[in-house]
């Protein structure tokens, strides 16, 4: 990993930990084993830091892809769904922390929004995809069915280690 990739993944780490405010650039730069003039030098500010580390991890979400031509739709949803909710838990902390710090900071929606977005789009082009095969039994809203499926993912991933009774066990079968 290099240097940049270093410091945006220490800075999504002590974002994921401290909220925007507690991610002093010196908290950063501790973290990433830099000083604090190189964070300045390379991203200009705290905020800017902050923005391109959330961008880093949004590219780096490593999802799984679905196919464009649905042929076995059992072993692609589930893989797909399992690659989903691994990467909220992953992601729990900073997704908690973007949450919390959403209306003080608007623009961090953007970036916290751009992996759920993409994988909705992509799961709504396979189940479509799935009904032009005729390959489901019912009719059904293709946007509802993501938006359900989704939606029990993220309360998996967010709502588990406060309610674990609540969620199939054990957790590596949830999805």
């Amino acid at each position: 990993m290099n240097r940049r990739n270093e410091i945006l993944a220490a800075a999504a780490e002590v974002f994921a930990q401290h909220g925007f405010r507690g991610s002093t650039t010196r908290r950063i730069a501790e973290a990433a084993g830099v000083n604090e003039i190189t964070i300045f030098r390379q991203f200009g500010s705290k905020a800017l830091l902050l923005r391109e580390a959330m961008m880093h991890m949004t590219d780096s979400a490593g999802l799984a892809e679905l196919p464009e031509i649905p042929s076995d739709p059992e072993r692609e949803l589930t893989e797909w769904s399992e690659s989903f909710i691994q990467h909220l838990r992953h992601r729990s902390s900073i997704i908690r922390k973007t949450m919390g710090e959403i209306e003080e900071r608007p623009e961090m929606s953007e970036c916290a929004s751009s992996v759920p977005i993409q994988a909705s789009n992509e799961l709504c082009k396979y189940l479509v995809a799935l009904k032009r095969q005729g390959r489901t039994t019912e009719k059904f809203d293709p946007t509802a069915a993501v938006a359900m499926l989704m939606g029990a993912m993220f309360a998996d991933a967010m709502g588990r280690g406060m309610m674990p009774d609540v969620f199939p066990q054990p957790q590596d079968k949830a999805a």
